[in-house]
């Protein structure tokens, strides 16, 4: 996942904001006014004043406290308006470096203290850090709907887009100027004064609403954890989980012989597969589908309601019939018909394919004596008992050849190099926000240094469900600052001295958030505001999916998946088995996705006006829509439920989730085109970043694509991938 919390600072260039680290605006504005023009813009104080003095300007956690955040916020937002105001007050006529590339060099301390701020409030937050985020979040919505809504600078920008075809732009000034205008305009540029006052407050009560919600899930999640006192009732896990769950008990000042089974932010949990204890299973599933739903006070159903809500009239008020319609404006889907169209078409055959599994888990229940028919708390661990029956895999088997940092550094990164020649060399000088946090310095192909890449793989309870990346820096043509790029995620951290082994799930998952790190490292642009992973919902996810498929690529495999104390690669048998199973249970591994996405959908093409009041009730009606088109949500319930949907409620992907299938056609096509072109060469590699990684959006989506791929995308790789054709 793309971390859309601070692409909402660095998207705004689109609308008046630029990356990090750049220059005051009145030097570009003040240069070409009249003298006698001399805006006044203030100086900041404090850490985050100037870019930080360490290798690629990256944060200097050994200094930075908490009482920092505040009012550099606060500071960065009185510049960051000073300068817009220096821009749209400038009396001379407009051109785009006194407008648009002004506005590409504003905001450089906001984003400085924002990229840090927003990266520890979801990876290692606490109350002062909550409550500072609860306090600054309207004050930074205000700051972007009075740029956003400046009719001075609109006007400027108006004049030069009306002026477009005369200016003589490069190719990717005329992207900018295109799609700040059209950003502008589709954000309210054009509404009344009344309308905009309007707007204005209901974009700061949603995001007071957003940040509400993130903060109650986590909490909610912490504290919906299943607490289980009888050893007895843990059958089936690994003395690795078990001692995990001791230490969790046991940090959490549980007496000794509790155990804590903390949860995951999706659904189905990862300790499903191997609890036989029934009971167990049932428990800690109905913890993960009411962890938001408790009556207490992190249940988040009425903060939907009204986030709901808002959005629908904030979509009227913009001259959209629902948010969806909003939101899929600037995608490249376009609409939401279109979108709706691409998931539906998977019902029938996930319909089919979901009947025929629960079919075959029953009759082995059944065999198994047992007295009752599989429910999605049951799936897991009989489907992993059918895996291993018809492939004989049993993915206890295959964790012993995946330690976590053989696989980055012998796989996620070797990869790399075999496609874009890049190395990696670990560095123990720079401070990190967490002691689980390791650094990198990444170089180019040529031996230059190329980015800055911190890992943070191991669950908190302090830390946001999921995985995502993001940027600490963003890559800059116009101030030559190179890119500095996180990836977080939540795997389960093991015992003191137990090895730190991760599933194949989790390997992937490696994989695929550093698909995002590539798309931020090898951006090559001169404005930031179209540099990097600055691209649509229905983009971004391409690169991260496309970069899953070389984790199975057999000279990566071989070169990682060794075992952590033989050092014995993987058998070729076992691999093998892995192979022929990843086709196996896609009824549930892609139907919970598709119906997580068609739920988002039906939140979102709401019209203003006909919100639900009762969260449960409209939910349950429209997984019933869902089963009359084919599906089977009583067996394979959505991997994100309505009340714990981060993603779609605090996430930035409202009407967005749909993202991740439409960008696997994407990426199931884009493998297939490097098959029919040789493979996983250095060529091909170049190509594909060529082409796509270092372009961010820079030009348009399918014109991107169709030079990649020398055609349109087809959805037939992605059905055979998934084993459904």
């Amino acid at each position: 996942m793309r971390n859309l919390s601070l692409v909402s600072l660095s998207a705004l260039a689109l609308a008046g904001c630029a990356a990090s680290n750049a220059q005051p605006a009145s030097t570009v504005a003040a240069a070409e006014a009249p003298a006698a023009y001399a805006p006044v813009i203030p100086k900041g104080t404090g850490i985050f004043a100037e870019p930080s003095t360490l290798p690629f300007q990256a944060p200097d956690f050994s200094k930075i406290q908490e009482s920092d955040y505040e009012p550099a916020i606060e500071q960065g937002i009185a510049i960051w308006l000073a300068e817009i105001d220096a821009i749209a007050n400038n009396p001379a006529a407009p051109t785009f470096e006194n407008t648009l590339e002004a506005m590409e060099r504003s905001g450089s301390m906001l984003s400085r203290v924002y990229a840090v701020f927003s990266a520890l409030t979801s990876a290692n937050t606490n109350d002062n850090l909550d409550a500072i985020d609860s306090r600054t979040s309207p004050k930074l919505t205000a700051a972007r709907d009075s740029i956003t809504l400046n009719p001075k600078l609109f006007a400027r920008i108006k004049t030069l887009y009306d002026a477009r075809d005369t200016l003589n732009l490069a190719p990717d000034q005329l992207q900018v100027l295109t799609l700040t205008y059209e950003n502008m305009v589709r954000n309210g540029a054009n509404l009344s004064d009344a309308d905009k006052a309007a707007l204005t407050e209901i974009n700061g009560q949603l995001s007071s609403l957003q940040t509400e919600f993130g903060q109650k899930l986590t909490k909610g999640t912490k504290d919906g954890a299943l607490v289980v006192t009888d050893r007895k009732a843990l059958a089936g896990l690994s003395a690795a989980d078990i001692a995990a769950a001791e230490k969790a008990a046991a940090d959490r000042g549980l007496p000794k012989g509790s155990y804590v089974l903390s949860m995951q932010n999706t659904t189905q949990q990862p300790l499903l597969p191997s609890l036989s204890n029934r009971a167990t299973r049932q428990a800690l599933f109905e913890k993960a589908w009411n962890r938001s739903e408790r009556g207490d006070a992190n249940d988040t159903r009425a903060l939907i309601v009204k986030l709901a809500e808002l959005r629908a009239k904030k979509a009227k008020l913009l001259g959209f019939d629902t948010y969806a319609a909003y939101s899929l404006s600037d995608q490249m889907a376009k609409t939401p018909e279109k979108a709706l169209t691409f998931l539906e078409s998977f019902a029938p055959a996930l319909g089919a394919a979901q009947k025929k599994d629960a079919d075959d888990l029953n009759a082995l229940i059944k065999k198994q004596g047992g007295k009752f028919t599989v429910t999605p708390a049951d799936w897991d661990y009989y489907a992993e008992q059918l895996r291993k029956q018809r492939y004989a895999l049993d993915q206890n088997e295959v964790k012993p050849y995946l330690e976590i940092t053989n696989v980055l550094e012998n796989g996620v990164f070797f990869a790399a190099n075999q496609l874009y020649g890049l190395t990696f060399k670990k560095r123990t000088d720079i401070p990190v926000y967490h002691p689980d946090v390791t650094v990198y310095t990444v170089y180019d192909a040529d031996g230059s240094e190329l980015a800055l890449f911190y890992f943070d793989p191991w669950k908190r309870d302090n830390k946001s469900g999921g995985a995502w990346m993001s940027n600490f820096v963003d890559q800059n043509g116009l101030t030559g600052t190179k890119p500095v790029v996180f990836n977080v995620s939540n795997y389960t951290k093991p015992a003191p001295g137990q090895p730190a082994l991760v599933t194949w799930d989790d390997a992937n998952t490696m994989f695929h958030e550093f698909g995002h790190a590539l798309h931020g490292m090898l951006s090559n642009q001169r404005y930031p505001s179209i540099a990097g992973t600055n691209t649509a919902r229905d983009f971004v996810e391409f690169p991260s999916q496309f970069n899953e498929n070389f984790m199975t690529e057999p000279k990566v495999l071989a070169n990682f998946a060794k075992h952590y104390k033989t050092g014995e690669p993987m058998p070729a048998a076992l691999v093998a088995k892995i192979e022929k199973a990843s086709t196996f249970n896609q009824g549930y591994a892609l139907g919970e996705v598709m119906t997580a996405a068609l739920l988002d959908m039906k939140w979102h093409t709401l019209p203003a006006g006909s919100t639900p009041s009762d969260v449960n009730a409209y939910e349950k009606a429209a997984l019933a829509a869902l089963d009359a088109k084919g599906l089977h949500t009583e067996l394979v319930p959505p991997r994100y439920r309505t009340s714990y949907f981060r993603h779609i409620w605090g996430g930035g992907y409202a009407a967005g989730y749909y993202a991740y299938s439409w960008t696997e056609m994407l990426d199931h096509d884009a493998y297939a085109w490097f098959k029919e072109n040789g493979g996983m060469t250095r060529a091909n590699g170049q190509h594909i970043r060529d082409t796509i990684l270092s372009k961010g959006h820079s030009q348009d989506y399918s014109v991107m694509y169709r030079n990649f791929a020398g055609r349109e995308p087809s959805v037939e790789p992605m059905l055979k991938a998934r084993g459904l054709k």
